[in-house]
């Protein structure tokens, strides 16, 4: 079996108004060494071994599900692991 992590984010050249807010906030709260703030998502997968090939597998998800490809990124991670 695969874990697989997914972070979708943003892309830089989409406002992020949620951002902006919790930035604001933080500030207010006398944390004003942020800078930036960017919200994004994060989704752990756990896939069973296939004779698919993984990476198009976990593109395909992100591309028609996981991730709005036009205005945010995706990347993932693959880590192996033992069923139980």
């Amino acid at each position: 079996m695969y874990k697989v992590k997914v972070f979708v984010t943003l892309r830089e050249s989409v406002l992020d108004p949620q951002g902006t807010a919790v930035k604001n906030s933080l500030h207010s709260l006398s944390y004003k060494e942020v800078v930036e703030v960017r919200i994004g998502k994060f989704l752990e997968l756990t896939i069973e071994k296939t004779d698919r090939d993984l990476d198009v597998l976990v593109k395909e998800m992100c591309e028609r599900l996981l991730a709005n490809t036009v205005i945010e990124d995706y990347r993932y991670e693959v880590e192996e692991v033992v069923g139980s």
